[in-house]
Protein backbone atom coordinates (compact mmCIF):
# COMPACT_ATOMS: atom_id res chain seq x y z
CA UNK A 1 0.00 0.00 0.00
CA UNK A 2 1.42 3.19 -1.03
CA UNK A 3 1.08 6.53 0.93
CA UNK A 4 -0.46 9.70 -1.35
CA UNK A 5 2.50 12.36 -2.34
CA UNK A 6 1.92 15.64 -0.53
CA UNK A 7 1.11 17.16 -3.86
CA UNK A 8 -1.99 15.14 -4.18
CA UNK A 9 -2.87 15.44 -0.73
CA UNK A 10 -2.84 19.44 -1.38
CA UNK A 11 -4.66 19.65 -4.69
CA UNK A 12 -7.25 17.73 -2.94
CA UNK A 13 -8.85 20.20 -0.17
CA UNK A 14 -11.82 19.65 2.20
CA UNK A 15 -14.50 22.28 2.01
CA UNK A 16 -17.02 22.75 4.22
CA UNK A 17 -20.74 21.80 3.60
CA UNK A 18 -22.09 24.70 1.75
CA UNK A 19 -19.09 25.80 0.52
CA UNK A 20 -19.59 23.94 -2.90
CA UNK A 21 -16.59 21.67 -5.06
CA UNK A 22 -13.83 22.29 -7.14
CA UNK A 23 -12.46 20.33 -9.16
CA UNK A 24 -10.64 19.85 -12.74
CA UNK A 25 -11.80 19.18 -15.88
CA UNK A 26 -10.45 16.52 -18.61
CA UNK A 27 -9.99 20.05 -20.95
CA UNK A 28 -7.83 21.11 -18.46
CA UNK A 29 -10.23 24.13 -16.85
CA UNK A 30 -11.42 24.11 -13.59
CA UNK A 31 -15.01 24.05 -12.33
CA UNK A 32 -16.53 25.12 -9.39
CA UNK A 33 -19.97 24.10 -8.33
CA UNK A 34 -22.41 25.12 -5.32
CA UNK A 35 -25.65 26.08 -4.48
CA UNK A 36 -27.57 29.55 -4.28
CA UNK A 37 -30.36 31.30 -3.74
CA UNK A 38 -32.40 31.10 -6.61
CA UNK A 39 -35.39 33.52 -8.11
CA UNK A 40 -38.59 31.58 -5.66
CA UNK A 41 -37.08 31.45 -2.66
CA UNK A 42 -35.68 27.61 -4.02
CA UNK A 43 -31.97 26.99 -4.43
CA UNK A 44 -29.94 25.97 -7.54
CA UNK A 45 -27.18 24.58 -8.27
CA UNK A 46 -24.82 26.84 -10.67
CA UNK A 47 -21.46 25.96 -12.10
CA UNK A 48 -18.54 28.33 -13.13
CA UNK A 49 -15.26 28.05 -14.33
CA UNK A 50 -11.89 29.58 -14.29
CA UNK A 51 -8.33 28.72 -16.38
CA UNK A 52 -6.76 28.13 -12.65
CA UNK A 53 -8.42 26.83 -9.30
CA UNK A 54 -8.21 30.04 -7.72
CA UNK A 55 -10.10 31.84 -10.48
CA UNK A 56 -12.90 29.03 -11.01
CA UNK A 57 -13.09 29.24 -6.59
CA UNK A 58 -13.18 33.04 -6.66
CA UNK A 59 -15.77 33.39 -8.76
CA UNK A 60 -18.29 30.54 -7.03
CA UNK A 61 -17.16 32.41 -3.66
CA UNK A 62 -19.17 35.42 -5.02
CA UNK A 63 -22.29 34.16 -5.88
CA UNK A 64 -22.51 32.25 -2.43
CA UNK A 65 -21.89 35.55 -0.79
CA UNK A 66 -24.29 37.34 -2.97
CA UNK A 67 -26.84 34.28 -1.86
CA UNK A 68 -25.86 34.99 1.86
CA UNK A 69 -27.05 38.56 1.62
CA UNK A 70 -30.61 37.23 -0.28
CA UNK A 71 -29.50 38.39 -3.61
CA UNK A 72 -31.15 35.62 -5.73
CA UNK A 73 -28.73 34.27 -8.83
CA UNK A 74 -30.38 35.18 -12.42
CA UNK A 75 -30.07 32.32 -14.55
CA UNK A 76 -29.99 32.05 -18.69
CA UNK A 77 -33.65 30.43 -18.44
CA UNK A 78 -35.36 33.10 -16.81
CA UNK A 79 -36.90 36.39 -18.41
CA UNK A 80 -34.73 39.25 -19.87
CA UNK A 81 -37.47 41.37 -17.87
CA UNK A 82 -36.03 39.39 -14.69
CA UNK A 83 -32.16 39.41 -15.55
CA UNK A 84 -32.40 43.70 -16.48
CA UNK A 85 -34.05 44.04 -13.35
CA UNK A 86 -31.39 42.28 -11.19
CA UNK A 87 -28.79 44.20 -12.95
CA UNK A 88 -30.44 47.36 -12.23
CA UNK A 89 -30.36 46.93 -8.52
CA UNK A 90 -27.62 44.74 -7.92
CA UNK A 91 -24.72 45.39 -10.70
CA UNK A 92 -24.93 48.57 -12.22
CA UNK A 93 -25.85 50.77 -9.17
CA UNK A 94 -22.64 50.00 -7.83
CA UNK A 95 -21.15 51.13 -10.82
CA UNK A 96 -22.99 54.03 -12.71
CA UNK A 97 -23.05 57.81 -11.11
CA UNK A 98 -26.79 57.84 -10.08
CA UNK A 99 -27.81 60.23 -12.68
CA UNK A 100 -26.43 57.67 -15.35
CA UNK A 101 -28.18 54.73 -13.28
CA UNK A 102 -31.67 56.96 -13.34
CA UNK A 103 -31.30 57.44 -17.17
CA UNK A 104 -30.22 53.21 -17.65
CA UNK A 105 -33.52 52.82 -15.62
CA UNK A 106 -35.69 54.54 -17.50
CA UNK A 107 -34.76 53.14 -20.50
CA UNK A 108 -35.02 49.68 -18.92
CA UNK A 109 -38.80 49.89 -17.70
CA UNK A 110 -40.06 52.36 -20.66
CA UNK A 111 -38.14 50.61 -23.39
CA UNK A 112 -36.61 47.01 -22.96
CA UNK A 113 -38.70 45.40 -21.01
CA UNK A 114 -41.71 46.13 -22.53
CA UNK A 115 -39.82 45.46 -26.06
CA UNK A 116 -38.04 42.55 -24.98
CA UNK A 117 -38.73 41.74 -21.69
CA UNK A 118 -40.20 38.53 -22.18
CA UNK A 119 -37.75 36.69 -24.26
CA UNK A 120 -35.71 34.02 -22.55
CA UNK A 121 -32.05 35.39 -21.52
CA UNK A 122 -30.49 32.04 -22.85
CA UNK A 123 -32.74 32.29 -26.02
CA UNK A 124 -32.25 36.18 -27.30
CA UNK A 125 -31.07 36.19 -30.54
CA UNK A 126 -29.20 39.33 -32.76
CA UNK A 127 -32.67 39.11 -34.72
CA UNK A 128 -34.61 39.60 -31.92
CA UNK A 129 -32.69 43.01 -30.87
CA UNK A 130 -32.78 43.71 -34.60
CA UNK A 131 -36.18 43.33 -34.81
CA UNK A 132 -37.18 45.69 -32.05
CA UNK A 133 -34.60 48.54 -32.95
CA UNK A 134 -36.44 48.64 -36.47
CA UNK A 135 -39.83 48.83 -34.32
CA UNK A 136 -38.80 51.28 -32.11
CA UNK A 137 -37.50 53.74 -35.14
CA UNK A 138 -40.69 53.32 -37.13
CA UNK A 139 -43.32 53.64 -34.22
CA UNK A 140 -44.49 56.81 -32.75
CA UNK A 141 -43.87 57.13 -29.36
CA UNK A 142 -46.81 59.43 -28.32
CA UNK A 143 -49.74 56.66 -29.89
CA UNK A 144 -47.06 53.66 -28.58
CA UNK A 145 -47.41 54.89 -24.82
CA UNK A 146 -50.65 57.01 -24.85
CA UNK A 147 -48.79 60.01 -23.74
CA UNK A 148 -51.46 62.64 -25.18
CA UNK A 149 -54.13 60.40 -24.08
CA UNK A 150 -53.58 59.86 -20.57
CA UNK A 151 -52.67 63.62 -19.86
CA UNK A 152 -55.00 65.41 -17.23
CA UNK A 153 -57.97 66.65 -18.80
CA UNK A 154 -57.24 70.39 -16.73
CA UNK A 155 -53.81 70.34 -18.06
CA UNK A 156 -55.08 69.94 -21.55
CA UNK A 157 -57.58 73.25 -21.41
CA UNK A 158 -54.92 75.55 -21.43
CA UNK A 159 -52.96 72.90 -23.85
CA UNK A 160 -54.82 72.20 -27.32
CA UNK A 161 -54.50 67.99 -27.08
CA UNK A 162 -52.22 66.20 -29.85
CA UNK A 163 -51.42 63.11 -31.05
CA UNK A 164 -53.68 60.23 -30.41
CA UNK A 165 -55.64 62.20 -28.11
CA UNK A 166 -57.09 63.21 -31.36
CA UNK A 167 -56.30 60.13 -33.08
CA UNK A 168 -54.05 61.42 -35.10
CA UNK A 169 -50.18 60.17 -35.13
CA UNK A 170 -47.90 63.08 -35.21
CA UNK A 171 -44.66 60.72 -36.50
CA UNK A 172 -42.84 61.30 -33.30
CA UNK A 173 -40.06 58.62 -33.51
CA UNK A 174 -36.83 58.14 -31.59
CA UNK A 175 -33.94 59.84 -32.96
CA UNK A 176 -30.91 57.70 -33.96
CA UNK A 177 -28.85 59.03 -30.73
CA UNK A 178 -31.55 58.10 -28.70
CA UNK A 179 -31.47 54.41 -30.74
CA UNK A 180 -28.21 54.39 -29.92
CA UNK A 181 -28.41 54.95 -26.31
CA UNK A 182 -31.34 52.14 -25.64
CA UNK A 183 -28.61 49.85 -27.85
CA UNK A 184 -25.49 50.79 -25.53
CA UNK A 185 -27.53 49.95 -22.52
CA UNK A 186 -28.67 46.42 -24.06
CA UNK A 187 -25.43 45.84 -24.45
CA UNK A 188 -23.81 46.72 -21.29
CA UNK A 189 -26.68 44.46 -19.41
CA UNK A 190 -25.70 41.28 -21.62
CA UNK A 191 -21.86 42.15 -21.24
CA UNK A 192 -22.01 41.16 -17.50
CA UNK A 193 -23.77 38.35 -18.41
CA UNK A 194 -21.12 37.26 -20.19
CA UNK A 195 -19.16 37.68 -17.13
CA UNK A 196 -21.41 36.24 -14.97
CA UNK A 197 -21.34 33.01 -17.42
CA UNK A 198 -24.82 33.23 -17.62
CA UNK A 199 -24.67 33.14 -21.68
CA UNK A 200 -21.80 32.32 -24.07
CA UNK A 201 -21.97 36.02 -25.76
CA UNK A 202 -23.33 39.42 -26.36
CA UNK A 203 -25.75 39.02 -29.46
CA UNK A 204 -26.12 42.41 -28.87
CA UNK A 205 -23.08 43.31 -30.47
CA UNK A 206 -24.02 41.23 -33.56
CA UNK A 207 -26.33 44.28 -34.06
CA UNK A 208 -24.98 47.23 -36.01
CA UNK A 209 -27.29 50.81 -35.96
CA UNK A 210 -24.40 53.02 -37.15
CA UNK A 211 -23.03 55.60 -36.66
CA UNK A 212 -25.42 58.80 -35.50
CA UNK A 213 -24.57 62.13 -36.39
CA UNK A 214 -23.70 64.06 -33.20
CA UNK A 215 -25.91 66.93 -31.96
CA UNK A 216 -26.04 70.13 -33.79
CA UNK A 217 -25.24 73.13 -31.26
CA UNK A 218 -25.37 76.66 -31.96
CA UNK A 219 -21.98 78.52 -30.69
CA UNK A 220 -22.41 82.05 -30.67
CA UNK A 221 -20.58 84.44 -33.30
CA UNK A 222 -17.54 86.66 -31.68
CA UNK A 223 -19.80 89.23 -32.33
CA UNK A 224 -22.93 87.50 -30.48
CA UNK A 225 -20.33 86.45 -27.73
CA UNK A 226 -19.65 89.90 -26.92
CA UNK A 227 -23.18 91.25 -26.94
CA UNK A 228 -24.10 88.57 -24.47
CA UNK A 229 -21.26 89.92 -22.62
CA UNK A 230 -22.31 93.16 -22.69
CA UNK A 231 -26.23 92.37 -21.42
CA UNK A 232 -24.77 90.51 -18.45
CA UNK A 233 -23.28 93.26 -16.82
CA UNK A 234 -24.95 94.16 -13.99
CA UNK A 235 -26.69 91.16 -13.80
CA UNK A 236 -26.57 89.33 -10.29
CA UNK A 237 -25.05 85.99 -11.86
CA UNK A 238 -22.84 88.19 -14.22
CA UNK A 239 -19.90 86.36 -13.06
CA UNK A 240 -21.01 82.90 -13.64
CA UNK A 241 -22.11 83.84 -17.00
CA UNK A 242 -19.21 85.46 -17.74
CA UNK A 243 -17.23 82.37 -16.43
CA UNK A 244 -19.10 79.97 -18.71
CA UNK A 245 -18.18 81.68 -21.98
CA UNK A 246 -14.71 82.66 -20.87
CA UNK A 247 -13.94 79.03 -19.56
CA UNK A 248 -16.40 76.74 -20.93
CA UNK A 249 -17.31 75.16 -18.15
CA UNK A 250 -20.53 72.71 -17.72
CA UNK A 251 -23.47 74.18 -15.91
CA UNK A 252 -23.23 71.49 -13.13
CA UNK A 253 -19.45 72.62 -12.75
CA UNK A 254 -19.75 76.00 -12.42
CA UNK A 255 -23.38 75.28 -9.65
CA UNK A 256 -20.68 73.02 -8.01
CA UNK A 257 -17.88 75.65 -7.38
CA UNK A 258 -16.69 76.29 -3.77
CA UNK A 259 -14.65 79.42 -2.81
CA UNK A 260 -12.20 77.02 -1.69
CA UNK A 261 -11.69 76.13 -5.06
CA UNK A 262 -10.79 79.63 -5.84
CA UNK A 263 -7.62 81.05 -5.79
CA UNK A 264 -7.63 84.59 -6.86
CA UNK A 265 -4.40 85.88 -6.05
CA UNK A 266 -2.88 83.45 -8.76
CA UNK A 267 -6.05 83.39 -11.08
CA UNK A 268 -6.89 79.79 -10.76
CA UNK A 269 -9.59 77.21 -10.16
CA UNK A 270 -10.33 73.33 -9.21
CA UNK A 271 -12.79 71.81 -10.89
CA UNK A 272 -13.25 69.22 -8.08
CA UNK A 273 -17.54 68.33 -8.15
CA UNK A 274 -20.22 69.02 -10.71
CA UNK A 275 -24.31 69.69 -8.79
CA UNK A 276 -27.13 68.41 -9.50
CA UNK A 277 -30.15 67.06 -8.70
CA UNK A 278 -30.95 63.20 -7.91
CA UNK A 279 -33.89 61.24 -6.99
CA UNK A 280 -32.23 60.51 -3.56
CA UNK A 281 -30.41 63.22 -2.23
CA UNK A 282 -32.23 66.19 -4.16
CA UNK A 283 -29.51 69.06 -5.05
CA UNK A 284 -26.02 67.61 -4.20
CA UNK A 285 -22.45 67.55 -5.43
CA UNK A 286 -21.54 64.86 -7.21
CA UNK A 287 -17.96 63.38 -8.52
CA UNK A 288 -17.33 65.46 -11.92
CA UNK A 289 -18.36 63.08 -14.74
CA UNK A 290 -15.02 61.94 -15.90
CA UNK A 291 -11.76 61.53 -14.18
CA UNK A 292 -10.34 63.77 -16.87
CA UNK A 293 -13.13 66.53 -15.40
CA UNK A 294 -11.41 66.65 -12.03
CA UNK A 295 -9.35 69.40 -13.11
CA UNK A 296 -7.62 72.73 -12.65
CA UNK A 297 -7.88 75.71 -15.16
CA UNK A 298 -6.27 79.48 -15.35
CA UNK A 299 -8.91 81.77 -14.78
CA UNK A 300 -9.27 85.06 -17.57
CA UNK A 301 -8.41 88.64 -15.85
CA UNK A 302 -11.83 89.35 -16.27
CA UNK A 303 -13.23 86.45 -14.50
CA UNK A 304 -11.05 87.37 -11.70
CA UNK A 305 -12.23 90.83 -11.29
CA UNK A 306 -16.01 89.58 -11.43
CA UNK A 307 -16.07 87.04 -8.85
CA UNK A 308 -14.11 89.42 -6.83
CA UNK A 309 -16.68 91.53 -7.21
CA UNK A 310 -19.35 89.06 -6.87
CA UNK A 311 -17.89 87.69 -3.60
CA UNK A 312 -18.70 91.54 -2.24
CA UNK A 313 -22.17 91.36 -3.33
CA UNK A 314 -22.62 88.11 -1.45
CA UNK A 315 -21.09 89.25 1.54
CA UNK A 316 -23.72 92.04 1.49
CA UNK A 317 -26.75 89.33 0.79
CA UNK A 318 -25.38 87.14 3.94
CA UNK A 319 -25.42 90.26 6.06
CA UNK A 320 -28.83 91.40 5.13
CA UNK A 321 -29.83 87.41 5.41
CA UNK A 322 -28.58 87.72 9.06
CA UNK A 323 -29.82 84.03 10.88
CA UNK A 324 -31.29 82.64 8.01
CA UNK A 325 -28.29 82.66 5.79
CA UNK A 326 -27.81 79.07 4.76
CA UNK A 327 -23.51 78.55 4.66
CA UNK A 328 -23.24 76.26 2.19
CA UNK A 329 -19.83 77.49 0.72
CA UNK A 330 -21.29 77.77 -2.90
CA UNK A 331 -19.59 80.44 -5.30
CA UNK A 332 -23.13 80.80 -6.90
CA UNK A 333 -25.90 80.81 -3.98
CA UNK A 334 -29.59 82.38 -4.22
CA UNK A 335 -29.96 85.11 -2.24
CA UNK A 336 -30.64 82.90 1.00
CA UNK A 337 -26.93 81.45 0.64
CA UNK A 338 -28.54 78.06 -0.90
CA UNK A 339 -27.61 76.60 -3.86
CA UNK A 340 -28.99 77.63 -7.09
CA UNK A 341 -31.39 74.75 -8.70
CA UNK A 342 -29.80 74.10 -12.50
CA UNK A 343 -33.40 74.52 -13.57
CA UNK A 344 -33.77 78.40 -12.72
CA UNK A 345 -30.18 78.90 -13.48
CA UNK A 346 -31.42 77.87 -17.09
CA UNK A 347 -34.01 80.93 -16.68
CA UNK A 348 -32.63 82.81 -15.85
CA UNK A 349 -30.11 82.54 -19.12
CA UNK A 350 -33.15 82.52 -21.57
CA UNK A 351 -34.15 85.93 -19.64
CA UNK A 352 -30.80 87.26 -20.72
CA UNK A 353 -30.93 86.45 -24.54
CA UNK A 354 -34.45 87.43 -24.90
CA UNK A 355 -33.20 91.74 -23.52
CA UNK A 356 -30.02 91.02 -25.26
CA UNK A 357 -32.18 90.27 -28.51
CA UNK A 358 -29.68 86.77 -29.23
CA UNK A 359 -31.54 83.99 -30.90
CA UNK A 360 -32.20 81.20 -28.37
CA UNK A 361 -29.81 78.41 -27.71
CA UNK A 362 -28.94 75.88 -24.49
CA UNK A 363 -26.66 76.79 -21.44
CA UNK A 364 -24.53 74.07 -22.86
CA UNK A 365 -24.00 75.92 -26.29
CA UNK A 366 -21.89 78.39 -24.03
CA UNK A 367 -19.40 75.95 -23.76
CA UNK A 368 -19.40 75.07 -27.45
CA UNK A 369 -18.97 78.99 -28.21
CA UNK A 370 -16.13 78.48 -25.95
CA UNK A 371 -14.25 75.89 -27.69
CA UNK A 372 -15.45 77.43 -31.70
CA UNK A 373 -13.70 80.61 -30.67
CA UNK A 374 -10.49 78.90 -28.87
CA UNK A 375 -10.30 76.75 -32.48
CA UNK A 376 -10.58 80.20 -34.51
CA UNK A 377 -8.10 81.97 -32.65
CA UNK A 378 -6.24 79.16 -33.65
CA UNK A 379 -5.92 77.37 -30.07
CA UNK A 380 -4.15 73.68 -30.13
CA UNK A 381 -6.47 70.97 -29.93
CA UNK A 382 -4.96 69.68 -26.91
CA UNK A 383 -5.21 72.93 -24.73
CA UNK A 384 -9.16 73.13 -25.24
CA UNK A 385 -8.98 69.05 -24.61
CA UNK A 386 -7.56 70.12 -21.21
CA UNK A 387 -9.74 73.16 -20.98
CA UNK A 388 -13.00 71.72 -21.61
CA UNK A 389 -11.77 68.58 -19.25
CA UNK A 390 -12.80 65.53 -22.52
CA UNK A 391 -11.34 62.38 -21.45
CA UNK A 392 -10.24 62.07 -24.74
CA UNK A 393 -8.96 64.64 -27.46
CA UNK A 394 -10.54 62.22 -29.69
CA UNK A 395 -13.89 63.42 -28.30
CA UNK A 396 -12.47 67.09 -28.65
CA UNK A 397 -11.64 66.17 -32.65
CA UNK A 398 -15.19 64.76 -32.95
CA UNK A 399 -17.53 67.41 -31.32
CA UNK A 400 -15.84 70.06 -33.43
CA UNK A 401 -15.07 68.53 -36.41
CA UNK A 402 -16.64 70.90 -38.25
CA UNK A 403 -14.91 74.37 -37.12
CA UNK A 404 -11.26 72.37 -38.26
CA UNK A 405 -12.55 71.60 -41.45
CA UNK A 406 -13.65 75.12 -42.29
CA UNK A 407 -10.34 76.13 -40.67
CA UNK A 408 -8.92 73.74 -42.77
CA UNK A 409 -10.72 75.49 -46.16
CA UNK A 410 -9.32 78.87 -44.78
CA UNK A 411 -5.97 77.32 -44.69
CA UNK A 412 -5.89 76.21 -47.80
CA UNK A 413 -7.62 79.44 -49.16
CA UNK A 414 -4.42 81.57 -47.81
CA UNK A 415 -2.27 78.96 -49.54
CA UNK A 416 -4.02 79.40 -52.99
CA UNK A 417 -3.43 83.30 -52.34
CA UNK A 418 0.11 82.66 -51.61
CA UNK A 419 0.99 80.44 -54.39
CA UNK A 420 -1.07 82.80 -56.72
CA UNK A 421 0.56 85.61 -55.21
CA UNK A 422 4.12 83.85 -56.34
CA UNK A 423 3.02 82.75 -59.49
CA UNK A 424 2.25 86.33 -60.41
CA UNK A 425 5.65 87.60 -58.96
CA UNK A 426 7.36 84.96 -60.72
CA UNK A 427 7.05 86.39 -63.59
CA UNK A 428 7.81 89.69 -63.75
CA UNK A 429 11.70 90.29 -64.60
CA UNK A 430 14.11 90.49 -61.39
CA UNK A 431 16.91 92.66 -60.43
CA UNK A 432 20.12 89.91 -60.51
CA UNK A 433 21.15 88.27 -63.42
CA UNK A 434 19.21 85.49 -63.17
CA UNK A 435 16.57 84.93 -65.48
CA UNK A 436 12.61 85.28 -64.29
CA UNK A 437 11.38 81.44 -62.36
CA UNK A 438 8.95 79.87 -64.61
CA UNK A 439 6.26 77.79 -62.88
CA UNK A 440 7.11 74.06 -64.00
CA UNK A 441 4.16 72.01 -65.96
CA UNK A 442 1.99 69.68 -63.46
CA UNK A 443 1.76 66.12 -65.33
Amino acid sequence: MTTPSHASSASRRVRANGDGTVYQRKDGRWEAAGYVLASGGTRKRVHVYGSTRKEALAKLTEKISASNRGVPVVTAQGSLAAYLTYWLENVAVHHLRETTHTRYTAVVHQYLIPGLGRKKLAKLTAKDVRTWLNELRTVCQCCTRGTDARRDPRAQASRRPRCCALGRCCHKRLSPLTLAYLHSVLKSALEHAVREEEIPRNVARNVRTGTPRPRRFNPLTADEARQFLSAVQGHRLAALFELALRTGLRKGELLGLHWEDLDLDSGTASIRRTLQRTASSGLAGLPTKTISSERRIALPASCVTSLRAHRARQAGERERAGSEWHGSGYVFTRTDGHPIEPATLTRHFNALLREAHLRPIRFHDLRHSTATLLLEQGVELVVIKELLGHAHIGVTATVYAHVRLRLQRQAIDLLGHALGNLTETATEPDDGSDPPLRPEPVH
